[in-house]
Protein backbone atom coordinates (compact mmCIF):
# COMPACT_ATOMS: atom_id res chain seq x y z
CA UNK A 1 0.00 0.00 0.00
CA UNK A 2 1.38 3.34 -1.01
CA UNK A 3 3.05 5.29 1.99
CA UNK A 4 0.81 8.20 1.58
CA UNK A 5 -2.61 6.20 1.34
CA UNK A 6 -1.13 5.01 4.57
CA UNK A 7 -0.79 8.31 6.38
CA UNK A 8 -3.90 9.22 5.44
CA UNK A 9 -6.08 6.24 6.98
CA UNK A 10 -3.58 6.71 10.11
CA UNK A 11 -4.87 10.24 10.69
CA UNK A 12 -8.63 9.53 9.76
CA UNK A 13 -8.53 6.55 12.34
CA UNK A 14 -7.00 8.99 15.01
CA UNK A 15 -9.55 12.14 14.38
CA UNK A 16 -12.60 8.98 14.59
CA UNK A 17 -11.23 7.38 16.96
CA UNK A 18 -10.20 10.36 19.70
CA UNK A 19 -6.81 9.08 19.82
CA UNK A 20 -4.04 11.74 21.60
CA UNK A 21 -0.81 12.36 20.22
CA UNK A 22 0.37 14.41 23.00
CA UNK A 23 -0.96 17.87 21.57
CA UNK A 24 -3.30 20.14 22.31
CA UNK A 25 -4.48 23.28 21.04
CA UNK A 26 -3.86 26.62 22.47
CA UNK A 27 -7.25 27.20 22.74
CA UNK A 28 -7.65 24.08 24.85
CA UNK A 29 -4.62 24.75 27.17
CA UNK A 30 -4.78 28.24 27.76
CA UNK A 31 -8.05 27.22 29.94
CA UNK A 32 -6.08 25.85 32.66
CA UNK A 33 -5.65 28.52 35.06
CA UNK A 34 -9.75 29.12 34.73
CA UNK A 35 -10.11 25.51 34.74
CA UNK A 36 -8.54 24.84 37.91
CA UNK A 37 -10.42 28.06 39.55
CA UNK A 38 -13.16 27.14 39.06
CA UNK A 39 -13.29 23.91 40.32
CA UNK A 40 -16.20 23.35 43.30
CA UNK A 41 -14.96 23.30 47.06
CA UNK A 42 -15.42 19.93 48.12
CA UNK A 43 -16.61 19.75 52.01
CA UNK A 44 -13.56 19.00 53.20
CA UNK A 45 -9.89 18.63 52.13
CA UNK A 46 -7.19 16.91 53.07
CA UNK A 47 -3.83 18.45 53.23
CA UNK A 48 -1.40 17.63 50.80
CA UNK A 49 2.55 18.23 51.43
CA UNK A 50 3.31 21.79 49.79
CA UNK A 51 -0.22 23.13 50.57
CA UNK A 52 -1.18 26.31 52.24
CA UNK A 53 -3.69 27.84 54.07
CA UNK A 54 -3.73 30.28 51.14
CA UNK A 55 -3.19 28.17 48.11
CA UNK A 56 -6.16 25.69 49.52
CA UNK A 57 -8.34 28.98 49.52
CA UNK A 58 -7.37 30.31 46.31
CA UNK A 59 -7.94 27.13 44.59
CA UNK A 60 -11.55 27.05 45.65
CA UNK A 61 -12.33 30.68 45.18
CA UNK A 62 -12.82 30.99 49.20
CA UNK A 63 -11.42 33.77 51.27
CA UNK A 64 -8.87 32.05 53.65
CA UNK A 65 -10.08 33.95 56.98
CA UNK A 66 -13.18 31.73 56.48
CA UNK A 67 -11.49 28.77 56.30
CA UNK A 68 -9.37 29.97 59.38
CA UNK A 69 -12.10 30.11 61.00
CA UNK A 70 -14.25 27.00 60.13
CA UNK A 71 -11.35 25.34 61.17
CA UNK A 72 -10.53 26.66 64.28
CA UNK A 73 -6.67 27.83 62.70
CA UNK A 74 -5.18 30.38 64.59
CA UNK A 75 -4.23 33.90 62.82
CA UNK A 76 -0.51 32.13 61.93
CA UNK A 77 -2.14 29.81 59.94
CA UNK A 78 -0.26 26.72 60.23
CA UNK A 79 -1.53 23.48 58.14
CA UNK A 80 0.12 20.58 58.34
CA UNK A 81 -0.05 17.47 55.99
CA UNK A 82 -2.29 15.17 56.49
CA UNK A 83 -4.85 17.40 58.17
CA UNK A 84 -8.25 17.30 57.42
CA UNK A 85 -9.60 20.95 56.59
CA UNK A 86 -13.76 21.78 56.47
CA UNK A 87 -14.23 23.97 53.58
CA UNK A 88 -17.92 25.23 54.33
CA UNK A 89 -19.31 26.74 56.84
CA UNK A 90 -20.40 24.85 59.50
CA UNK A 91 -24.55 24.26 60.59
CA UNK A 92 -26.06 26.40 62.42
CA UNK A 93 -28.50 24.07 64.90
CA UNK A 94 -31.74 25.54 65.29
CA UNK A 95 -33.01 26.41 68.40
CA UNK A 96 -36.13 24.32 69.62
CA UNK A 97 -39.53 25.99 70.18
CA UNK A 98 -40.60 26.81 73.34
CA UNK A 99 -43.76 28.03 74.36
CA UNK A 100 -42.07 28.79 78.04
CA UNK A 101 -39.45 31.54 78.35
CA UNK A 102 -36.11 30.99 79.37
CA UNK A 103 -35.12 30.78 82.59
CA UNK A 104 -32.88 33.28 84.27
CA UNK A 105 -29.82 32.12 85.30
CA UNK A 106 -28.67 32.11 88.98
CA UNK A 107 -26.52 35.29 89.51
CA UNK A 108 -23.99 33.65 91.42
CA UNK A 109 -23.75 30.84 88.26
CA UNK A 110 -19.42 31.47 87.10
CA UNK A 111 -19.02 31.31 83.38
CA UNK A 112 -18.38 28.14 81.65
CA UNK A 113 -14.54 28.08 80.77
CA UNK A 114 -15.12 26.41 77.59
CA UNK A 115 -16.96 29.50 76.25
CA UNK A 116 -14.00 31.25 76.26
CA UNK A 117 -11.07 31.67 73.23
CA UNK A 118 -8.15 30.00 73.75
CA UNK A 119 -5.42 32.28 74.12
CA UNK A 120 -2.05 31.68 71.45
CA UNK A 121 1.65 32.13 73.67
CA UNK A 122 2.85 33.52 70.42
CA UNK A 123 1.86 36.97 69.35
CA UNK A 124 -0.20 36.42 65.57
CA UNK A 125 2.25 37.75 62.89
CA UNK A 126 1.33 41.27 61.76
CA UNK A 127 -0.92 41.42 58.03
CA UNK A 128 1.36 43.63 55.63
CA UNK A 129 0.29 46.74 54.50
CA UNK A 130 -2.14 46.41 57.39
CA UNK A 131 -3.24 49.88 57.33
CA UNK A 132 -3.63 52.91 54.39
CA UNK A 133 -5.01 51.41 50.66
CA UNK A 134 -3.01 48.97 48.34
CA UNK A 135 -0.82 51.10 45.70
CA UNK A 136 -1.02 48.69 43.03
CA UNK A 137 1.30 48.26 40.18
CA UNK A 138 1.61 46.71 36.66
CA UNK A 139 3.52 43.67 37.25
CA UNK A 140 4.47 43.17 34.12
CA UNK A 141 4.73 46.02 30.76
CA UNK A 142 3.26 43.16 27.94
CA UNK A 143 0.05 43.27 25.63
CA UNK A 144 -2.97 42.39 27.34
CA UNK A 145 -3.57 38.67 25.53
CA UNK A 146 -7.13 37.85 26.98
CA UNK A 147 -8.53 40.21 29.84
CA UNK A 148 -10.85 39.46 32.62
CA UNK A 149 -14.15 37.70 32.01
CA UNK A 150 -13.37 37.11 29.04
CA UNK A 151 -13.28 33.38 27.57
CA UNK A 152 -15.45 29.86 28.33
CA UNK A 153 -15.09 29.48 31.12
CA UNK A 154 -14.31 33.17 32.43
CA UNK A 155 -10.80 34.22 32.64
CA UNK A 156 -9.91 34.91 36.25
CA UNK A 157 -7.83 37.93 35.84
CA UNK A 158 -5.09 38.59 33.14
CA UNK A 159 -3.39 36.79 30.77
CA UNK A 160 -0.45 39.05 29.13
CA UNK A 161 1.90 38.89 26.79
CA UNK A 162 6.11 38.43 27.41
CA UNK A 163 9.10 37.19 26.45
CA UNK A 164 10.41 34.22 28.26
CA UNK A 165 12.89 35.32 31.08
CA UNK A 166 11.42 38.84 31.36
CA UNK A 167 10.68 40.13 34.64
CA UNK A 168 7.81 39.46 37.00
CA UNK A 169 7.13 42.37 39.67
CA UNK A 170 5.53 42.27 42.60
CA UNK A 171 2.12 44.44 41.55
CA UNK A 172 2.05 45.61 45.38
CA UNK A 173 3.88 45.41 49.06
CA UNK A 174 3.36 42.77 50.69
CA UNK A 175 4.28 38.76 52.21
CA UNK A 176 5.00 35.46 49.52
CA UNK A 177 2.43 33.62 51.25
CA UNK A 178 3.27 31.04 48.14
CA UNK A 179 5.19 29.77 45.76
CA UNK A 180 5.61 26.54 43.92
CA UNK A 181 3.81 24.53 40.99
CA UNK A 182 0.99 22.35 43.12
CA UNK A 183 -2.34 24.43 41.54
CA UNK A 184 -3.26 22.44 38.67
CA UNK A 185 -3.18 24.87 35.50
CA UNK A 186 -1.38 27.43 37.03
CA UNK A 187 2.22 26.07 36.44
CA UNK A 188 5.00 27.61 39.02
CA UNK A 189 2.99 30.26 40.74
CA UNK A 190 3.39 33.23 43.30
CA UNK A 191 0.88 34.05 45.42
CA UNK A 192 1.36 37.54 47.56
CA UNK A 193 -1.24 38.58 50.56
CA UNK A 194 -1.19 42.51 50.49
CA UNK A 195 -3.87 43.26 53.64
CA UNK A 196 -6.60 41.92 55.33
CA UNK A 197 -8.61 41.82 52.24
CA UNK A 198 -6.24 41.52 49.11
CA UNK A 199 -4.47 38.63 47.34
CA UNK A 200 -2.67 38.75 44.40
CA UNK A 201 -1.02 36.30 42.29
CA UNK A 202 1.54 35.67 39.03
CA UNK A 203 1.55 31.92 37.21
CA UNK A 204 3.27 30.32 34.61
CA UNK A 205 6.70 31.49 35.53
CA UNK A 206 9.65 30.02 34.48
CA UNK A 207 11.58 30.89 37.71
CA UNK A 208 10.38 31.65 40.96
CA UNK A 209 12.90 34.17 42.87
CA UNK A 210 10.92 34.65 46.33
CA UNK A 211 9.41 31.78 49.30
CA UNK A 212 7.08 31.73 51.26
CA UNK A 213 7.54 34.12 54.36
CA UNK A 214 9.54 36.67 51.95
CA UNK A 215 8.57 40.50 52.19
CA UNK A 216 8.39 41.61 48.97
CA UNK A 217 7.75 45.79 47.78
CA UNK A 218 5.80 47.30 45.39
CA UNK A 219 7.90 46.58 41.74
CA UNK A 220 10.10 43.76 43.02
CA UNK A 221 11.30 41.45 40.81
CA UNK A 222 9.56 38.15 42.22
CA UNK A 223 9.64 35.44 39.05
CA UNK A 224 10.32 35.17 35.63
CA UNK A 225 7.76 34.72 32.94
CA UNK A 226 7.16 30.98 31.05
CA UNK A 227 5.01 28.90 30.10
CA UNK A 228 4.71 26.54 32.66
CA UNK A 229 1.08 24.99 32.99
CA UNK A 230 0.44 26.84 29.40
CA UNK A 231 1.22 26.47 26.25
CA UNK A 232 2.10 29.72 24.97
CA UNK A 233 4.52 32.31 27.03
CA UNK A 234 2.70 34.90 29.10
CA UNK A 235 2.10 35.91 32.70
CA UNK A 236 -1.46 35.11 34.12
CA UNK A 237 -2.06 37.67 36.86
CA UNK A 238 -5.05 37.98 39.20
CA UNK A 239 -6.27 39.95 42.51
CA UNK A 240 -8.65 38.94 44.47
CA UNK A 241 -10.52 40.36 46.93
CA UNK A 242 -11.96 38.75 49.92
CA UNK A 243 -11.41 35.37 48.17
CA UNK A 244 -13.47 36.46 44.60
CA UNK A 245 -11.31 37.50 41.84
CA UNK A 246 -12.01 41.02 40.34
CA UNK A 247 -10.88 42.81 37.67
CA UNK A 248 -7.23 44.02 37.77
CA UNK A 249 -7.93 46.76 35.64
CA UNK A 250 -10.34 48.28 38.20
CA UNK A 251 -7.19 48.59 40.32
CA UNK A 252 -3.98 49.04 38.19
CA UNK A 253 -2.58 52.99 36.93
CA UNK A 254 -4.20 52.96 33.56
CA UNK A 255 -1.06 52.85 30.86
CA UNK A 256 0.00 56.06 29.25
Amino acid sequence: MPYRLLLALFCLSALLGGCSTGYAPVSEQSLGARQAAKQPAPARYKVRRGDTLYSIAFRYGLDYRQVARWNSVDRRYFIYPGQVLSLRAPAVAARPATSKPAAKPVASTPPQSASRPVSSTSKPRPSPAATGPVRWLWPHQGKIIQAFGRGQPANKGLDIAGKAGESVKAAASGEVVYAGNGLLGYGNMVIVNHDKRYLSAYAHNSRIFVREGDKVKAGEKIAEIGKTGATRTMLHFEIRRDGDPVDPLRYLPKRQ
